[in-house]
């Protein structure tokens, strides 16, 4: 099967894992910022997790260097675009990019300009391409409860203009759900859709509270479904979609190797499951190389492919004309 030439549906991707070690050197030169290494192998070398990372600390720790040149409109605004111009390129027709606007403050922008910013950079991209996309602001469950509400309120006037859906990332604690359930609430009844990090590193149960406490419409991850029978039930009895990142998940040891990785399996059993990079620069992948892994590794048919598609489709936060659209590139 030929997935260079297939539409592409990629609703899990993180803006800061997928820059352009080319696009830091430039960035790093002009602004006179200090990074490891001038050289685009060498810089390359830093930012890529090896497929044998320890845990998802570990893989986390690549975002550091990414961080340090996305401080400026200039550059959040050139980051997004080329992250919409890649994919693109590789016939993604729709791409929900999500990023934390916590995290691009340290040089005083403002969470509105930062958001402002990417969703010009995906407008560029929008009417150069074709492609489309939508944006989804994550919250840090490493920071504070207050830091939620700020970035559930700044990103409010977005809503309909780009902004689509709040998340909540990083490192995987027992439990965290239930810290946050007020901010998200709040996130629901101003429109937000709601999309959470679970179940990534071994806590089933995790997914079950951002399923019942969070109101979650679809979990970033979910591996540990697996070992969680109440959770793989509400799954699939309420139809929450998984967003699921076969490469990254073997990098962070949600799974030991591909072969393991229950995305097939659970396709299969009728959960609903979609194809992602989580994050193509640290992960050193793109849509082609996930689609081709479950090729390679389950044999997927072009039928399965069509579903797990059209699955994405639905499951995007898109608005309805968008929808139909994208159901007749297959």
């Amino acid at each position: 099967m030929n997935f260079t030439t297939l539409p592409k549906i990629e609703l899990h991707c993180h803006l800061d894992g997928s820059l352009k070690p080319e696009t830091i050197v430039d960035i790093a030169r002009k602004e006179n910022i200090n990074i490891p290494s001038f050289e685009i192998d060498g810089i390359r070398d830093e930012l890529i997790a090896p497929l044998e990372c320890e845990s998802l600390d570990q893989y986390l720790e690549k975002f550091a260097i990414p961080n340090l040149v996305m401080q400026s409109k200039e550059n959040l605004r050139r980051i997004a675009f080329e992250l919409l111009q890649d994919a693109a390129e590789e016939n993604v027709k729709y791409m929900e990019i999500r990023f934390a606007p916590l995290l691009h403050t340290k040089q005083g922008l403002d969470v509105e300009e930062i958001i402002q910013s990417v969703l010009d950079g995906m407008k560029d991209a929008e009417d150069r391409f074709d492609i489309k996309g939508n944006l989804i602001l994550s919250c840090m469950r490493t920071m504070s409860v207050a830091s939620a509400f700020e970035v559930v309120e700044k990103g409010k006037k977005f809503l309909g203009q780009g902004v689509v859906a709040i998340d909540l990332c990083a490192s995987e604690e027992e439990g965290f759900s239930r810290n946050f359930i007020e901010p998200i609430k709040l996130a629901k009844q101003y429109g937000y859709r709601v999309t959470i990090h679970a179940g990534e590193t071994g806590i089933g149960q995790n997914v079950l509270e951002a399923v019942t406490l969070l109101g979650a419409e679809r979990i970033g991850h979910g591996v540990f479904i697996k070992n969680c029978e109440e959770a793989y039930r509400i799954v699939k009895e309420q139809q929450i979609v998984l967003e699921m990142c076969p490469t990254s998940n073997v990098q962070t040891k949600a799974v030991n190797n591909f072969r393991e990785h229950p995305i097939y399996q659970f396709h299969k059993k009728g959960i609903k499951v979609t194809i992602n990079t989580d994050n193509r620069t640290v992960s050193d992948t793109n849509m082609v190389n996930e689609c081709n892994i479950l090729y390679k590794e389950f044999d997927i048919s072009f039928e399965d492919y069509k579903q797990i598609y059209f699955n994405s489709v639905e499951a995007s936060f898109a608005d309805s004309k968008t929808k139909e659209m994208l159901k007749k590139y297959i």
